[in-house]
């Protein structure tokens, strides 16, 4: 792990203010409220593999919040998976609350208040992932948050044994193995999400759900194309563009903007890639179905708070490195525009 920081030197009385710094520099700003009455004591070491950042947590027992507060002045767009090594963890958010023991898996969103309370001295692995690496809609991401996954047997076993052993090589991994790895944890991550998602939903699939599935993957299907727009979805489903706009009220999104965001998503995972290439943004753009360069650019750093070359040279193992992180697009409900138009 790339940096360690432990309250073992700093003298008693401001163990608690550094613990907090810690937090806030390891993870995302939150508030924490130690439940012993003696001096804290804790430890965190954090780094990066690829686009993942990974962080080793033994501390005493604690109750640390995220409020509406912190989001609003520190945005954080990542979706966190813990590891619990040891002791157990009550998480709360969005209304539900579930407690992990060793060996179980829980979700939370970082761009939501949360809540996580450890009763006793505890260990934990927290993975963070950018919630655009997933390409996942917010109703999925929505429904596996404030949750704990039993990682026993089945696919969670197996993304539980690869987030063990994330990280833990003696010699670290070079920038290409990082990126890829960091890529495979991240699709691993998004079907175990779907999976669990899909076997909670606990009643068929309506024909409603069945037609934005299939949506969806002829989306995916033509994000090279330029001409991809609301009304030649709507021709190859043989639907009218009014009914397309209907179906998608409930998906959070508009039909453009997730057409837009899928390709921004394979755009973004594209240019981090970190082998021996260097992708030329134009010939990214343009495999995403970007007509328009300087469009794309634009919107791009609309997005993610930087431009197109500034995200790709920030790539691990690329001379250039940058601080960059995505910022919210769109607001959490959006308001269907029953208008057309092509997402370039």
């Amino acid at each position: 792990m790339g940096q360690v920081l432990t309250t073992d030197s700093v003298p008693d009385r401001d163990k608690l203010a550094y613990w907090h710094d810690a937090l806030g520099k390891a993870l995302v700003p939150m508030t924490v409220v130690p439940r012993g009455s003696g001096p804290f004591a804790g430890h965190i070491a954090s780094g990066r593999v690829g686009h993942l950042r990974v962080s080793d947590i033994v501390a005493d027992a604690q109750r640390a919040s995220r409020t509406a507060g912190h989001v609003s002045r520190w945005p954080g767009e990542y979706i966190g998976v813990g590891v619990q090594r040891s002791g157990t963890a009550t998480l709360v958010q969005e209304g539900r609350a579930a407690t992990a023991s060793q060996g179980d898996l829980l979700v939370y969103d970082t761009a939501r208040p949360y809540s996580l309370d450890y009763p006793e001295r505890f260990s934990t692995r927290v993975v963070h992932i950018p919630r655009t690496v997933l390409g996942l809609p917010e109703q999925e991401i929505g429904r596996v948050t404030g949750t704990v996954i039993d990682a026993s047997d089945g696919f969670g076993a197996v993304v539980l044994s690869l987030l063990t052993t994330l990280g833990t090589s003696e010699h670290p991994y070079s920038p290409m193995v990082a990126s890829r790895l960091a890529a495979g944890i991240a699709d691993l991550i998004a079907t175990l999400v779907v999976e669990r998602t899909q076997r909670d939903a606990g009643e068929p699939a309506t024909p409603r759900d069945h037609l934005v599935r299939r949506i969806r993957d002829h989306i995916e299907q033509h994000l090279e194309d330029p001409a991809l727009s609301p009304e030649n979805v709507a021709k190859a489903q043989h639907i009218s563009v009014r009914y397309l706009h209907r179906l998608f009220e409930g998906e959070d999104v508009t039909v453009a903007k997730f057409i837009q965001r899928r390709r921004l998503e394979q755009c973004a995972r594209e240019l981090a890639r970190g082998d021996e290439t260097v992708p030329a943004v134009a010939a990214v753009s343009k495999r995403s179905g970007f007509a328009n360069p300087a469009h794309f650019s634009r919107v791009f750093r609309s997005v993610y708070g930087v431009s197109p070359r500034d995200w790709r040279d920030a790539r691990p193992g690329h001379p250039v490195r940058q601080s960059v992180r995505p910022v919210r697009s769109e607001p959490r409900t959006s308001t269907v525009r029953r208008g057309s138009g092509h997402a370039r």
